[in-house]
Order: C-alpha cells, then sequence, then structure tokens
C-alpha cells in the first residue's frame, strides 16, 4: 500500500510540474514565530530571531494563546521601542494569524499586551527582495512543455484524465 502512495505522490508532482509549462515556481519559507512555544512572553524571540533571513513572498505564523495574547503591527521604531501601542497598523487576535510578507522593508510586530510587550515579546523584521533564481536553492524552474499546440492539449487531456482517474483510484 506504502508503495501505491509514494507511486501517487510521484505522479501527481509530475502532473503539476508539466501543468506549470515552464513558469518559474518560488519556494516561500513558513516562519513560525517563537519556535515550539509560539508567540509567548517566555519565549526568547531574539534568539529565534538570530539568523533568520526574510524576503518577499515569505509568511510568517504567530501562534499564541487567544485570552493572553494578540499581536500588533506598528507603524513605527518609536512605537515599537517604547511600546506604544495606541496606533496599531494591523490588530491580529485570532490565536494563530499568518502574515504575508509582500513587501520590501522594515516591519515592526509587537504583543498586545503593554506589559508583554515591555518585557521584549517584540518582532523587529527588515523583509529584503525575493532573491533570483539562480542563487536560492529552493526556487527551480520547470522545463517547458512541447511547442506544438496539438501536442500540448493533448498531453493537457491525457494529464488530467490520468490525474482524475488516479485520485479516484486512491480514494475507492
Amino acid at each position: 500500500m506504502a508503495g501505491v502512495k509514494v507511486s501517487v505522490a510521484l505522479v501527481l508532482v509530475v502532473l503539476i510540474s508539466i501543468s506549470f509549462k515552464g513558469k518559474e515556481v518560488s519556494a516561500q519559507a513558513h516562519h513560525v514565530v517563537g519556535f515550539d512555544r509560539g508567540w509567548d512572553p517566555d519565549s526568547d524571540i531574539n534568539s529565534w530571531l538570530s539568523g533568520r533571513l526574510f524576503r518577499v513572498g515569505d509568511k510568517i505564523w504567530f501562534t499564541y494563546s487567544a485570552a493572553q495574547e494578540s499581536v500588533l503591527e506598528l507603524q513605527s521604531l518609536e512605537d515599537f521601542l517604547t511600546c506604544d501601542l495606541a496606533n496599531p497598523i494591523r490588530t491580529y487576535t485570532d490565536g494563530l494569524n499568518h502574515i504575508s510578507l509582500d513587501r520590501e522593508g522594515i516591519r515592526y510586530f509587537t504583543s498586545g499586551n503593554p506589559i508583554s510587550c515591555k518585557n521584549g515579546l517584540k518582532l523587529h523584521l527588515n523583509v529584503q527582495p525575493p532573491e533570483k533564481n539562480e542563487s536560492r536553492n529552493t526556487t527551480f524552474t520547470i522545463a517547458t512543455a512541447p511547442t506544438s499546440p496539438s501536442v500540448s492539449t493533448k498531453l493537457n487531456q491525457l494529464t488530467y484524465l490520468l490525474f482524475f482517474g488516479l485520485l479516484h483510484s486512491y480514494i475507492v
């Protein structure tokens, strides 16, 4: 049974690769803030942050007890340093939030609890531009599909037929 699952997974990867038809695909990094403790006053956020690189397209994840904590995004370094929580850009209160890093620049996140903020539960990110394809190991380019319209049309039809056939046999 395990061999069938591996085969199905391999076929799905090939089918997805074919469906991209030569488009560049860039991997995103998902950063869960605070190691296993998450966004918590007992987390060592500075240790977690050490050596991490954040790029446009990455996501950061905050996990926390919604009853005790929240996450605020602040506008300025001054607000960040003084824990001035009066005018946040955004407030996150769900207990599990992901934030897309969609632009370059500095981002400031703090606890919504003033005491936790003053005790260091805050995160200062410098978001870098996306890395060029040649130098990032997690970025790759899929080979282009055949250029003949009749071949690629038949290939796409066959791909979808094969995909749904395998999916059906895997589920049943």
